[in-house]
């Protein structure tokens, strides 16, 4: 079934998210001026389906769920956005086919399923290549980013925004991983992209592609001795509990895009597609303040929980090991460049706001 769009009046971070809620919604109100030089919009009602892996409560479902609020309100009422959440549409892969082809309009998909498809999208995806989160956003949010999303559209798909996927990081049910020999020999999840399993190769583990729902399973049957990821998906899915060893390596740090299909993009009106990108930038910062919230929240409980975080890393040698990755998958003048570029990006100062 589908979920019923709306914000969580009641949450215990109530008070932050009407905040961060009334900065995003006075950001989208600025980005809507010209668009009273349009004219009045007019025409029946359109049902935006928008695919999401994650749950309802997860920051990028909020967003998602932000987004289709202003839409509505912005639209007055002419775009709506219907929301299948929890995998409800099927895994990444098959919802990213169907968003190209026209079945799903909008999606949510981390960028290593794009990488074959978008061949710049890759280079988000390298190893070590963002130096804090704050770096990382100050790339998507600027010149770089939006040449990203550019690319995108000759493969089928309008790129709208890009949102956190926090740094991922090694665990493993076997010891702490603080060098890359710590990962020698181990069995190693990883998604099923030839960069991940480069990467984790190249530091000498054994990758072992799978989906994302299979690894708790076999996590307890040995089938892998260990995976990668952030500290909310780490926590949430309870892979703390059959892999208590959580390494700091923060070895990629790659964003998640918003997509819309092109499909769809083309049937909608010029009014429309500014309002739908202006919902989509609008949401970013309100996904990013839920992010840091529940990224915050899972590292707590998994302390708590008496999980041996690493965080003693030799990030150096990660590093030196990773460089055969950049050679192979960084092959060309454009992307060398484009990773010079990243890493001349200075993060922003914080605001105060």
């Amino acid at each position: 079934m589908a979920t019923q769009l709306r914000l969580n009046k009641h949450s215990a971070c109530g008070q932050q998210r009407r905040w961060v809620k009334s900065i995003a919604v006075k950001i989208g109100s600025l980005l809507l001026l010209p668009l009273f030089a349009l004219g009045a919009m007019a025409g029946p009602a359109q049902v935006l389906r928008s695919a999401e892996t994650q749950p309802l409560d997860y920051p990028t479902a909020q967003a998602l769920t932000f987004m289709a609020e202003q839409l509505q309100e912005w639209s007055q009422g002419e775009l709506n956005i219907k929301l299948y959440t929890g995998g409800q549409l099927g895994d990444e892969k098959d919802t990213l086919e169907l968003t190209i082809l026209g079945g799903i309009d909008l999606n949510r998909v981390n960028l290593a399923p794009l990488n074959s498809i978008v061949p710049e999208t890759i280079v988000f995806g390298m190893p070590f290549l963002f130096r804090s989160i704050a770096h990382m956003r100050a790339v998507v949010d600027g010149p770089i980013g939006d040449e990203i999303l550019a690319a995108m559209e000759a493969h089928g798909l309008v790129g709208l925004a890009f949102y956190d996927s926090g740094a991922r990081s090694f665990y493993n049910n076997v010891r702490p991983i603080r060098t890359p020999k710590d990962l020698k020999g181990l069995k190693i999840r990883v998604q099923n992209s030839d960069l991940y399993v480069s990467m984790v190769a190249a530091l000498g583990a054994n990758p072992t592609p799978m989906g994302f729902g299979q690894v708790y399973e076999s996590l307890l049957l040995g089938t892998i001795d260990g995976s990668e990821n952030n500290w909310p998906s780490y926590e949430t899915t309870g892979h703390y509990e059959a892999a208590p060893f959580y390494s700091l390596t923060e070895h990629t740090m790659t964003p998640e895009v918003l997509v819309v299909s092109k499909h769809r993009w083309d049937k909608l009106s010029p009014e429309h597609q500014v309002l739908l990108k202006r919902a989509a930038k609008a949401s970013v910062p309100f996904m990013r303040a839920q992010w840091d919230l529940r990224t915050e929240k899972s590292r707590q409980k998994i302390i708590a929980a008496g999980v041996t975080v690493a965080a003693d890393v030799d990030k150096a040698a990660f590093e030196a090991a990773v460089q055969p990755v950049y050679d192979r998958f960084i092959a060309t003048p454009e992307l060398r460049a484009l990773i010079a570029r990243i890493r001349a990006v200075e993060p922003r100062p914080k605001s105060g706001i």
